[in-house]
């Protein structure tokens, strides 16, 4: 069983910046791979960013260059720096604990946090 805790969310100016924090427990972190998703209102949850077991990173293009994805397995956490938000990011921001597949493709399993909301705007 993994649990999963979000922080670091709130509200935020279009240019700045937040940085998101996401705190495992009950299980062998290192051995999973984490993304980041979110959900904006009216919308589907989308990946945005997801990193492997070896710290190799995917990013969705909406993001790229903007946010970067890293972890800590002696912390058993994943963070999301974002900076130079605009207004389409706000979205609520959840954790996920999944793996990868020989051909590279994500798979989130069922391992989720509560969500943590970001709001950009002026």
């Amino acid at each position: 069983q993994v649990q999963l805790v979000e922080s670091g969310g709130g509200w935020v100016q279009p240019g700045g910046s937040l940085r998101l924090s996401c705190a495992a427990s009950g299980t062998i972190f290192s051995i999973y791979a984490m993304a980041w998703y979110r959900q904006a209102p009216g919308k589907q949850r989308e990946l945005v960013t997801r990193i492997r077991s070896d710290g190799s990173t995917n990013y969705a293009d909406s993001v790229k260059g903007r946010f970067t994805i890293s972890r800590d397995n002696a912390k058993n956490t994943v963070y999301l720096q974002m900076n130079t938000l605009k207004p389409e990011d706000t979205a609520v921001y959840y954790c996920n604990a999944g793996r990868d597949t020989s051909s590279g493709h994500y798979v989130p399993l069922n391992y989720w946090g509560q969500g943590t909301q970001v709001t950009v705007s002026s």
